[in-house]
């Protein structure tokens, strides 16, 4: 399924924006990313240490811009505003994340919008809603939200989730607001507004954790890896090939199973025999564990639990990942502005 016939306006900045812009320039859609000619989108200076300093773009950009046509137009001058607008009239969908009051001072409004194009689907990300000025990046929403507050281990400081989680969680909400107004559209004819603030995909991201408070009273901590819920769930295990190895056991079965595979009968001891006594013991439990994973290689251990259909896995690195020919299937790559980039696919799902 392509959306060729479909033309994009992204006016957005860092990333939830443009990688929803990305998402439809992978879906066929043309789409124009306008920035400011003295100012443009400020990841294009997010730079490692490794990186070009005079390149016009960074990996971080990158990751998040493919596929498009990049226009200098600053929407405070006459003759650039002309421009956006000549632009507007036959576009599908505007991408934006302006500051409050920007809308006005840059006389983009959807009023203004519409006007011009009254089948423009006008999409918004926001840190803290509409109504809000406060600047926001992820990692504000990250502390705001209570997600570093379980984050990180027991005994440590808050930690940021080391990529920047909510703004990938609002993006993938303002695309199935897009999506659902393009439905509509079709259905009614009628033109919608779409937004999202990061606060709102942020809270409404917390599941299990928000129910367990809001069920128990209970304050979700910080356990490191491990699950409040679920045991053995996150413990690391050092095998005896010196690899991480970790369990999912979400079920007696899969206890069972992993207790089978490591010669132990631990799933008959009235300390482990369900899941909430797991819990309860974690911490007893993942010392059995442990004696025996450590005499055994991480190969030996995964391909048995993978055979028996236990949830298991061995703790890879980036590169690792990378280079495996499952994940080199979603890596696309470019020229952007005359320069190589490389990035991951936007698209998790196949149609069928």
């Amino acid at each position: 399924m392509k959306l060729n016939k479909m033309k994009v306006l992204d006016i957005s900045t860092v990333l939830a924006g443009p990688s929803v812009g990305t998402f439809f320039a992978e879906m066929g859609a043309e789409v124009i990313k306008i920035e400011h000619p003295e100012y443009p989108d400020v990841t294009r200076s997010w730079k490692l240490e490794s990186e070009p300093p005079n390149s016009k773009t960074s990996a971080y950009f990158s990751s998040i811009n493919y596929k498009k046509t990049y226009v200098k137009l600053n929407l405070l001058n006459a003759t650039d505003y002309s421009a956006f607008i000549h632009l507007l009239k036959d576009s599908d969908l505007i991408i934006s994340n302006f500051k409050k009051g920007d809308d006005e001072k840059l006389n983009i409004t959807d009023r203004v919008l519409r006007k011009v194009n009254p089948n423009l689907i006008i999409a918004k990300i926001t840190g803290f809603g509409l109504d809000s000025d406060r600047v926001a990046y992820d990692l504000i929403l990250q502390a705001e939200s209570g997600f570093m507050s379980i984050n990180g281990e027991e005994n440590a400081n808050p930690l940021k989730m080391p990529v920047a989680l909510i703004d990938v969680l609002a993006a993938h909400h303002l695309k199935e607001g897009i999506l659902i107004a393009l439905l509509h559209q079709k259905e009614t004819g009628e033109a919608k507004t779409v937004h999202v603030s990061l606060y709102n995909a942020a809270i409404t991201s917390l599941v299990n954790q928000a129910s367990n408070y809001l069920m128990t009273g209970e304050i979700p901590k910080r356990k490191g890896n491990l699950h409040p819920n679920i045991a053995p769930y996150g413990e690391m295990f050092k095998t005896k090939d010196a690899k991480h190895i970790t369990f999912a056991i979400g079920s007696n079965r899969h206890f069972e199973g992993l207790c089978e595979c490591l010669g132990l009968t631990l799933h008959e001891h009235p300390k482990f025999e369900n899941n909430q006594l797991r819990v309860q013991n974690r911490t007893e439990l993942q010392h059995l564990l442990q004696e025996k994973v450590e005499k055994l290689d991480s190969k030996h251990i995964s391909k048995k639990l993978h055979e028996m259909k236990v949830p298991c896995a061995v703790v890879k690195n980036i590169k690792e990942v990378l280079d495996q020919k499952k994940a080199q299937r979603l890596i696309k790559t470019e020229k952007t502005q005359g320069e190589d980039t490389s990035r991951i696919t936007s698209i998790g799902f196949e149609l069928y």
